[in-house]
C-alpha cells in the first residue's frame, strides 16, 4: 500500500494543493485520512475516485 501527501495529489491532477484540500473540504475528490497532523490519501483511493469519474458517477468528471 502506497500513500501520497496532499503535495503528491495534486502534482498527480496537476491542481493546486489548496484546491485538494477544498475537495476534502466539501467531500469531493479523494478520500484523505488524517495521520498525525498530516492527510495521506491511499494509492487506491486515487484508483477508486479516477474510476468513478470515468463512469461519470461523480457531477466532477472528465471535461467534453
Amino acid at each position: 500500500m502506497r500513500y501520497l501527501t496532499t503535495a503528491e495529489v495534486a502534482e498527480r491532477y496537476r491542481t493546486a494543493e489548496s484546491t485538494v484540500r477544498y475537495w476534502r473540504h466539501i467531500k469531493k475528490g479523494p478520500r484523505g485520512i488524517k495521520v498525525g497532523k498530516r492527510v495521506l490519501y491511499l494509492e487506491a483511493e486515487l484508483l477508486r475516485y479516477e474510476r468513478t469519474l470515468i463512469q461519470g458517477q461523480e457531477e466532477w468528471g472528465l471535461a467534453s
